[in-house]
């Protein structure tokens, strides 16, 4: 039911869905699960315990599952889970999680990760993400659903960034991101709102005001960002401008990025 290369090596174990293409010389261990329909162009590598959701596309030279790039790795037992219909380019890396992490790197539905992208281990990334050109997300990051990180960016272990936040080209996020924000310079700042996705995704002209009358009162508002924050939780009627405030008073290990 499926189409596999006479060249490809798939090892004892290794579980392959219906309707599978599987290219010239690509590598598939024994621990890996292939959904229906996923094709992996030639010169793939997919192993470790590594599951590919249906749908998923992975083009050539990717390395998907292997073990992480932490010293604190022993060979403990993790995990990587791919969700559906991801396209996955060019000599993408996508790490298994590690112990302390919890075990687990997991990556949602529907998302493009361009050449030459990292996911590190323990990473969650959410649905409909979009990693251009070799952007490298560090260890233990959490990306919200319809982020958008732009070519050659770097995002710094335990980040977060909220869901419709979208990063500029060749910029360092070394802070959390609330969502919606956007963010750009090479030394990442919060510039503002990702005014056009949010028009994109139909939001309403009114939850868009109450967005920028958000967001400059956590620029320009009286008192710590965090008391900021909590007074805007007490006064919007906004379910988009709740869901930044509950963000920023979720528990983190980072600081964030604020309004300059």
């Amino acid at each position: 039911m499926s189409d596999i290369h006479p060249s490809a090596v798939i090892e004892d174990g290794a579980v392959v869905g219906t309707g599978c293409v599987i290219g010239p010389f690509c590598h598939i261990g024994p621990e890996v699960r292939l959904g229906a329909g996923v094709t992996l162009k030639s010169h793939v590598v997919v192993t470790g315990d590594t599951v590919i959701g249906e749908g998923c596309t992975i083009y050539s030279f990717a390395v998907i599952g292997e073990v992480p790039q932490d010293l604190k790795f022993r060979g403990e037992k993790t995990r990587l889970e791919i969700g559906a219909r991801n396209r996955i380019r060019e000599h993408v890396t996508m790490h298994a999680g590690t112990e302390a992490g919890g075990g687990l790197t997991k990556v949602g539905d529907d998302g493009l990760f361009m050449a030459g992208c990292h996911v590190a281990h323990d990473v969650r990334i959410g649905d409909r993400v979009i990693l251009v050109n070799s952007v490298a997300l560090a260890g233990h990051c959490i990306i919200e659903d319809d982020v958008i990180v732009g070519g050659l960016s770097g995002v710094h272990q335990w980040v977060r960034i909220g869901r419709g936040a979208i990063i500029g080209a060749v910029t360092m996020v070394t802070n959390d991101v609330i969502p919606y924000g956007l963010v750009q310079a090479p030394r990442g700042v919060l510039d503002g709102l990702n005014l056009v996705g949010l028009k994109r995704k139909g939001v309403s002209r009114t939850d868009i005001t109450a967005l920028r009358a958000a967001f400059q009162m956590l620029a320009q508002g009286e008192g710590s960002f965090q008391e900021r924050a909590r007074r805007l939780g007490d006064e919007t009627q906004s379910d988009y401008v709740r869901e930044i405030v509950n963000f920023i008073l979720a528990d983190t290990d980072r600081h964030f990025l604020t309004p300059g």
